[in-house]
């Protein structure tokens, strides 16, 4: 990177919005490198793929070959490296991507590095568990007493239980505004699933006294849970989830407005994209394409996958949760999770490999 772009404008990921991500607005930022790949044109001119990333936000990047020394700075770069960069702004589906003009490896001192600024907050709690593959699920149950909302409030949860024929607390379980999340269970998709190590964060209940977990269950509060799946989140290659656009994500991003917590990786828009956030159900037609159940339970039956609903499902959460049983609850999402991997495996060898934007 040249000494001349010292007087461009410089700013973190989080302030790049509005003029600042104008085409043709030369930027510099330091960030820490989450992912970085190498590829090929269809006309066969190489460029690199990465991701970037700050405390505030995660975005992608190109570096196309007619950028020489950024390609060259590339091709030495692992992730986790901190690096300052030269870019614009552009627009790819509807998302922001730089667009890098130069790269090089932050020097320790130099003015505006700030490497704590770099590292997600809830990186300490996964820092063991991060993945370029990472496949999650989470477990929800209610958290409102509705007697002592505002009666419109209540109003307004009685009737959706009323017109979907639900009680009341699977409504509250399905909202983040009314519920919370109780387990978050996650996984690195490229191991075999049948000896997969799934690791599950549970929030137990206020003032329950939680017996002797397994390593495996990591008891934190939900705040805490939500940090480190934006930690593991952004830090991933791709996240996959089997229907986890129609209800895990926008629930996790409703909770992290709620509680304050940023979200580190866009995982909702560009809803044909296969990254960063693969949908297992909307690759398999779901969302409306496909007639009949098309549900985790189902697919896995006609897999010959083993589905976890076999012991449990989703309605008795609540219940057992209520119970202090967070140990039941984690490994039924920890069942998920496994039957959601094989999915993936199936679904990655089967057509993935076969689409170029794989």
């Amino acid at each position: 990177m040249s000494e001349a772009s010292e007087h461009l404008h410089a700013a973190e990921l989080s302030a790049i919005e509005g003029d600042l991500a104008k085409p043709g607005v030369l930027l510099t930022a330091f960030a820490a490198v989450r992912h970085v790949r190498r590829g090929q044109t269809r006309t066969g001119k190489p460029f690199f793929e990465l991701r970037l990333a700050d405390r505030s936000r995660t975005v992608a990047a190109k570096i196309w070959s007619d950028h020489g020394r950024a390609m060259a700075a590339a091709e030495e770069l692992t992730a986790g490296t901190h690096v300052k960069v030269l870019f614009e702004c552009e627009q790819y589906k509807g998302a922001t991507q730089l667009s890098v003009r130069g790269l090089r490896v932050a020097q320790v001192g130099e003015p505006g590095y700030h490497p704590e600024r770099l590292v997600d907050e809830g990186h300490e709690l996964v820092a063991d568990l991060l993945c370029e593959t990472l496949v999650f699920d989470i477990e929800t149950v209610p958290a409102v007493d509705l007697r002592r909302a505002p009666p419109t409030i209540a109003q307004a949860v009685a009737k959706t239980a009323e017109r979907n024929e639900w009680d009341q607390a699977k409504v509250m379980s399905l909202s983040p505004y009314f519920g919370q999340i109780v387990s978050l269970a996650v996984g690195d998709g490229e191991q075999d699933p049948r000896t997969q190590d799934v690791t599950v964060l549970v929030v137990p209940p206020p003032g329950a006294a939680v017996a002797s977990l397994p390593s495996w269950i990591r008891p934190v509060t939900e705040v805490e849970l939500l940090r480190a799946f934006w930690a593991l989140a952004g830090n991933a290659h791709v996240v996959v989830s089997y229907n986890g656009r129609g209800f895990d994500v926008p629930f996790i991003i409703g909770r992290s407005l709620i509680l304050g917590v940023p979200a580190r990786v866009d995982l909702i828009s560009s809803p044909y994209s296969l990254r960063p956030h693969l949908d297992l159900f909307a690759v398999l037609g779901g969302g409306g394409y496909q007639r009949g159940p098309a549900s985790l339970d189902v697919v896995c039956w006609a897999f010959g996958v083993a589905s976890p609903k076999e012991a449990m499902d989703g309605s008795m959460v609540a219940t057992t949760y209520a119970k202090g049983d967070v140990g039941q609850i984690a490994l039924y999402n920890a069942g998920d999770v496994r039957a959601t991997t094989a999915v993936y495996q199936r679904v990655r060898d089967g057509v993935l490999r076969f689409r170029d934007d794989w």
